[in-house]
């Protein structure tokens, strides 16, 4: 492939990669331990991330399970979690906290599933962005006499097959989120 394409496939692979974290995050009404990465817990006066604090274990698909290093810290723990934005209430029998997923409604499920088609769709704008700019570069490079015309084609439709690859992946991105989210 033309080593002036590779700066362009290179910025489709980063829009797909983001599209693909982004959607890690979207809770599938399984328990996942990733959504108390931002939670900090008042460890002797100093706001400490929960992960260093106690053992989250994933016992059932649907429970999530704090095992705090120090017993003391049971009321802490709850606490940031009640303050954080999760709203899910946890329970504690004074040595383990539980957190425990509501099942997904199904209208809550659409929901996702929009939110997802939504983001998939913002990720496809960016590749066409993209595209556009690599055949912008082409013109001006055909304009200064750096590329010929035939270059220009054949860069232009290069770019467009590295489009709709990551477009066609995009899809299928969107498609197997949405495929899991629906999944009851």
């Amino acid at each position: 492939m033309d080593q002036r394409l590779n700066q362009y496939e290179e910025k489709m692979e980063k829009s797909l990669e983001a599209l693909e974290s982004e959607f890690t995050t979207i809770r599938a009404g399984r328990a996942n331990p990733h959504i108390l990465d931002k939670i900090k817990v008042d460890y002797y006066g100093t706001p400490t991330p929960l992960q260093q604090v106690g053992n989250i274990s994933v016992p059932e698909a649907r429970i999530l399970q704090i095992q705090p290093w120090e017993n003391s810290l049971v009321k802490e723990i709850e606490k940031a979690i009640l303050n954080s934005d999760l709203g899910i209430n946890p329970t504690n029998d004074g040595k383990v906290i539980r957190l425990i997923f509501p099942e997904l409604t199904e209208e809550r499920r659409k929901e996702l599933s929009k939110d997802i088609k939504k983001k998939g769709e913002n990720a496809k704008v960016a590749i066409r962005n993209i595209r556009r700019d690599a055949n912008d570069s082409f013109k001006k490079m055909n304009k200064a006499s750096e590329l010929t015309d035939d270059e220009m084609a054949m860069l232009e439709t290069e770019v467009q097959k590295l489009t709709d690859k990551y477009v066609a992946n995009i899809d299928k991105t969107v498609e197997d989120k949405t495929k899991e989210i629906m999944t009851v």
